[in-house]
């Protein structure tokens, strides 16, 4: 049993002293209450008369009263040298009190006693395994992230003096310091010309996109998306009650003309991108594309939200820069994550938009995340004020380039007879698309029994496709060739 000191007996026991009942006796009836209606159980010890009285504030004496008079009415039993007890209604039986249901409280409902609104829009499609090889969305290798010295920056900056008395006050806009360092950051590596001013840190992509779509979109606004996309967002304009509208891409990413039919049809409110790599594909929309988009932004009115979730991860040639950095009409409201390459506990999200948009998104945030995190922000700002970042993302773009050359090896020499795909120029995951006819939830089903994960996300099949997206940035060299091996037996055996 718990200390009985960490019953919140001022929760339940409230003390009128106006009242013409005696003080001892309101105590003992709401004590005698909290059994009846189970708060109090069987063997539930009480404070000694001392601590309780400290605890309602009340004479030592009148505690003594009480509990005589609980024990003369058989609610408790005091034991020598032990203390005093609550007794179950069976083992007493006071002649003055009806018991009510058994122990309601001692347990918590299992149901709610009300209706509320349920949403199969938002359920989690996220699956987990213990299976030793998995191949993920394309997510970076925890174990290159230096964790000893990400955990000594952190507690470096929690003992710093100068930052001890910013932990007792934060600004609900985000840390000032980590958002000036993250716009130069960002206007140096992205080619953007913003302000701290213009950004709203955010815990996440899926965040952003969640508070720009609470003030952007209504109820049966027209979202455009390519016919391929990420199925998070996808679920958040459902949520918003917006329509969705698919748009064919091909190897230049979203095609132009069919966006451009849409607008003629319908009144487009929003068109979602994943331009640098597009997601799932990775194939990077073209130069052209990008021009003749923001000119049908200009000319029909719709919002551009651009969702640059690998933008640090590029390997043949230099980035292409975002849709962003060409806006000259505010038409482009800029996502992205920050530290992905770190452990999951250092990466923030971002939002990039003008600032009038700016002001109503914070009294969202202020809603949602109010605290936010002042301490992680702290380091995050150090590492880029300090050029640590630069250094971290230099270090890992090495390690993973290589890991794509090994793992497109990989597939080139063992599914040159299946598969299908081209050498991405960047990000942690290679689009594969099958060549001979295989049903891809059985062949997931199957990896699985040999210890290989591939979970139904990564797994895009109809009558005009099957493929997959297949993350390499966690696997060494040896987790790959065995995960390959894996899913090459198990083809062979469809085939």
């Amino acid at each position: 049993m718990g200390s009985p000191v960490l019953i919140p007996f001022q929760s339940f026991i409230i003390i009128d002293r106006d009242s013409a009942t005696s003080v001892y006796m309101q105590i003992a009836n709401q004590l005698i209450n909290a059994v009846q209606r189970g708060y109090l159980i069987k063997g539930t010890k009480l404070p000694g008369t001392r601590v309780l009285s400290e605890i309602l504030e009340v004479h030592r004496k009148t505690i003594v009263a009480v509990y005589d008079e609980l024990d003369s009415q058989g609610w408790v039993e005091t034991r020598p040298n032990k203390g005093t007890f609550v007794l179950s209604r069976n083992d007493s039986k006071p002649s003055h009190f009806q018991p009510l249901a058994q122990n309601k409280l001692a347990t918590y409902p299992g149901n709610t006693g009300y209706s509320f609104k349920k949403s199969s829009l938002l359920d989690n499609p996220f699956e987990h395994s213990k299976c030793e090889y998995i191949f993920n969305d394309g997510t970076p290798d925890i174990r290159l992230t230096q964790i000893e010295h990400l955990s000594r920056l952190y507690s470096s900056s929690m003992k710093r003096r100068s930052n001890r008395r910013k932990l007792g006050y934060y600004n609900q806009d985000g840390s000032e310091y980590f958002k000036e360092n993250l716009s130069n950051f960002l206007n140096l590596s992205r080619g953007l010309h913003i302000s701290k001013n213009n950004l709203l840190i955010t815990r996440s992509t899926e965040m952003s996109v969640y508070i720009i779509s609470e003030i952007l979109l209504a109820a049966n606004d027209i979202v455009l998306v390519a016919s391929l996309s990420y199925f998070s967002v996808n679920m958040i304009f459902q949520k918003s009650g917006a329509r969705i509208l698919q748009v064919p891409i091909d190897n230049e990413g979203i095609q132009v003309d069919a966006v451009r039919d849409l607008c003629g049809k319908h009144r487009v409110r929003m068109l979602y991108l994943t331009p640098h790599h597009h997601y799932p594909t990775t194939v990077t929309l073209s130069a052209q594309r990008r021009i003749e988009l923001l000119e049908l932004a200009n000319e029909f009115g719709f919002v551009i939200l651009e969702d640059d979730y690998d933008y640090d991860f590029h390997y043949d040639k230099s980035a292409v820069l975002p849709l962003a950095s060409a806006d000259t009409n505010g038409m482009v409201i800029y996502v992205g994550s920050f530290g992905k390459s770190l452990a999951p506990g250092f990466r923030t999200g971002f939002i990039v938009a003008p600032e009038n948009l700016m002001d109503e998104m914070r009294k969202y945030l202020g809603i949602i995340d109010r605290q936010g995190d002042v301490l992680m922000e702290q380091v995050l700002g150090e590492m880029i004020d300090e050029g640590e970042i630069h250094r971290h993302l230099k270090k890992s773009i090495k390690v993973y380039h290589q890991r794509r050359d090994t793992f497109t090896a990989l597939l080139e020499n063992n599914f040159k007879d299946y598969l299908q795909f081209k050498k991405p120029s960047g990000g942690l995951a290679v689009w594969a698309e099958w060549q001979l006819p295989i049903n891809l939830l059985q062949l997931s089903t199957s990896c699985a029994k040999d210890n290989l994960f591939i979970p139904k996300t990564l797994l895009y099949q109809n009558r005009q496709l099957s493929a997959m997206r297949l993350g390499f940035g966690h696997l060494d060299e040896a987790e790959m060739q065995h995960s390959v091996a894996i899913l090459l037996h198990h083809v062979k055996k469809f085939s």
